[in-house]
């Protein structure tokens, strides 16, 4: 469940879960999750004989952002063999990734977004260049069909 305080809590402790169960070892290890999100469309309407000159906002369609996760490449195929799965049509391949962020000293989750019926649709490695002194990295995107924050 969300602790409330009134200092906001750091960004860098935070634990994924690609819907296996476990946020140990080094398949669960990200540097970067971005983009954790969600919106409400909405329609405009009016009538034409309506008495004032405006819209009436209806509330649509609910829509998640497309989340990028970033690590640097551990030699693990177990993302590949995921996305394997989905561009094979697996239907049993959406999975609920949890992403929790943590207090300062690691003893207790203070927020988690949960991305229900997840799949990846893009994985990218690299760049690679022979000059460069970087971390190689992977980058994996996921599409979700709801947020759920607890």
């Amino acid at each position: 469940m969300a602790t409330f305080r009134e200092r906001p809590y750091v960004q860098f402790n935070f634990l994924v879960d690609l819907g296996t169960g476990t946020t140990e070892g080094y398949d669960a290890g990200f540097q970067e999750v971005s983009n954790v999100g969600m919106e409400v469309t909405v329609a405009e309407y009016r009538n034409g004989n309506e008495k004032e000159n405006a819209v009436r906002k209806i509330t649509g369609l609910n829509k998640s952002t497309d989340v990028t996760l970033k690590r640097g490449v551990i030699g693990s195929l177990t993302l590949y063999n995921w996305l394997n799965q989905i561009r094979n049509g697996d239907q049993n391949a959406l999975r609920t990734v949890t992403i929790q962020l943590q207090n300062e000293d690691h003893t207790s989750v203070v927020q988690t977004w949960k991305l229900l019926r997840a799949r990846i649709i893009k994985h990218v490695s690299g760049p690679f260049n022979a000059k460069g002194t970087d971390v190689a990295l992977e980058e994996l995107t996921l599409s979700y069909e709801r947020l759920e924050m607890e």
